[in-house]
C-alpha cells in the first residue's frame, strides 16, 4: 500500500528519531518502510479524501440551495430561457457531485484513513517513549518485536476494514464470500 511519498516535517522528525534508537539497521529500515512511510501515506490519503469530500459536499449543498431559488423565480422576459438552462445545468452538477461522492465514498475513506493514521502515530509515539504497551520493556530493542507485531496488525486491520467496509458496494450489507 505504501508508495514513495514526499518528505514532510513529521517524516523528517520521525526519521531522525529512528536514527537515534538503539536498533539494528534492519529494524530501522522496517520502521521507515512499514511504520513511517505507511503513516505518512495514510495521512496524505486522509487529507486528499477529506478535501474531495468537502468539495463535493459543498457543491451539492450550495447547488442544492440555489436550484429551488432559481426554479421559484417568476421571470417572463428574455432571461427566462437563460435561467431555465442555468437551473438545468446546476441540477446536473449537483446530481453529479452527489453521485461521485456516493460512488467513491470520500467521506468514509477520509475517516478510515485518518483513524488508521492516528493509530499508527500512537503506536510510534508509545514505542519511542517506551510507554503504554511498551512500558514493560527496558529498551527499544526489547520492545521492537511487539512494536512490529502491532504495526503489522494495524496494517492488516486497515486492509481488512477497507475491503469490507469502505469498498463494499453501496447498499450491500452482505459479507463477501470466502474461498475455501
Amino acid at each position: 500500500m505504501a508508495a514513495t511519498v514526499p518528505s514532510t516535517g513529521f517524516q523528517d522528525e520521525c526519521s531522525a528519531l529512528v536514527d537515534e534508537l538503539d536498533l539494528s539497521e534492519q529494524q530501522k529500515r522496517f520502521m521507515r518502510a512499514r511504520w513511517l512511510n505507511e503513516t505518512v501515506w495514510l495521512d496524505g490519503k486522509a487529507t486528499q479524501s477529506q478535501q474531495r469530500y468537502y468539495l463535493l459536499r459543498l457543491v451539492a449543498i450550495v447547488g442544492g440551495l440555489t436550484v429551488p431559488a432559481l426554479v421559484s423565480l417568476n421571470v417572463t422576459s428574455d432571461a427566462a430561457a437563460a435561467i431555465t438552462w442555468t437551473t438545468f445545468a446546476l441540477s446536473l452538477i449537483v446530481a453529479t457531485a452527489v453521485a461521485v461522492e456516493g460512488f467513491f465514498r470520500y467521506g468514509e475513506r477520509w475517516r478510515h484513513y485518518r483513524r488508521t493514521c492516528e493509530l499508527m502515530k500512537s503506536q510510534g509515539w508509545q514505542f519511542f517513549e517506551l510507554a503504554g504497551a511498551y512500558a514493560r520493556y527496558r529498551s527499544h530493542k526489547a520492545a521492537f518485536r511487539a512494536f512490529a507485531t502491532a504495526v503489522e496488525g494495524l496494517i492488516a486491520e486497515d486492509v481488512d476494514v477497507y475491503i469490507r467496509q469502505v469498498m463494499r458496494e453501496k447498499g450491500s450489507d452482505e459479507e463477501p464470500e470466502q474461498e475455501a
